[in-house]
């Protein structure tokens, strides 16, 4: 059985409850296409990770991204770009 992960949330807010490999799948391909910019656009980066995984993870990757983004944001790890409309993102 695989592990379960507690999301957080910046804000405080509750988290969402996802397998750990999900989790960690997402995560990586976050960080590995804002590793190479100086920073994305939210939804530049969601366009990205749908095409690039469609036909290789199950789940809906546009809610996946969104609730590991924000866990990102609320350990520290990546950051919205203050004032920036629409948002982007960047690596801490």
């Amino acid at each position: 059985m695989d592990n379960r992960i507690m999301t957080k949330h910046p804000q405080g807010k509750k988290g969402v409850n996802i397998l750990q490999s999900k989790y960690e799948f997402i995560k990586n391909a976050i960080l590995d296409q804002l590793k190479g910019v100086e920073e994305m656009s939210y939804q530049e980066l969601t366009n990205i990770l749908e095409r690039k995984l469609k036909d290789e993870f199950d789940g809906k990757v546009a809610w996946y991204v969104v609730s590991v983004k924000l866990d990102l944001e609320a350990r520290g790890i990546i950051m919205r770009v203050p004032k920036s409309k629409p948002h982007r993102l960047r690596i801490i």
